[in-house]
């Protein structure tokens, strides 16, 4: 694995419960509802003033609960109607350059390492069937693919089950 990628956390989150409370909690399922609320209105629904909602985000963000805020694109309105995972099993000695490689390629937006006999599944969009050799290509230089398209998405992302976990702090 590149050294760049190693030192990244990609897993590995110490979970406390302490760090997370109820409020905590409160505030984590209204910004997954909604990104882009003011920390104003964040404070309203929560119960808290301005000032203090917006120190609670900030340590939520500085201890990595949150990861980010991101914006949810239509691939097919931007012209790439074509969504393909692509399972990868590198040849010996292989497996860093795939990830390197995913990187380098536009058209993955995800790369994750798994379990079993494949080593890693991307994913990707394409503007046409066309298109999917070029990128098939460049990973099959170092080991054999499986792809499969994505013929429709009825569950696409999906909010985290934070109640859930809320109704076992501390149990």
């Amino acid at each position: 694995m590149p050294k760049h990628l190693m030192n990244k956390k990609l897993f590995s989150y110490d979970f406390n419960k302490s760090e997370i409370d109820e409020i905590n909690f409160k505030i984590l399922q209204e910004l997954q509802l909604e990104p882009r609320l003011t920390m104003t209105e964040l404070g309203r629904r929560v119960g808290l003033s301005s000032p203090s909602v917006t120190e609670r985000v900030r340590r939520l963000e500085e201890s990595e609960v949150i990861k980010g805020y991101s914006l949810d694109l239509n691939p097919a309105a931007l012209g790439l109607p074509i969504g393909v995972y692509i399972r990868i099993r590198p040849n010996s000695g292989k497996l860093s350059i795939i990830a390197e490689l995913a990187l380098s390629i536009p058209e993955v937006v995800e790369c994750h390492r798994i379990t079993g006999e494949d080593c890693f599944i991307l994913k990707v969009y394409i503007p046409a069937i066309d298109q999917l050799d070029r990128i098939l290509d460049q990973f099959l230089l170092y080991g054999s693919t499986t792809t499969t398209i994505i013929q429709s998405s009825p569950v696409t992302m999906k909010s985290l089950p934070i109640e859930e976990i809320d109704e076992n702090v501390g149990k």
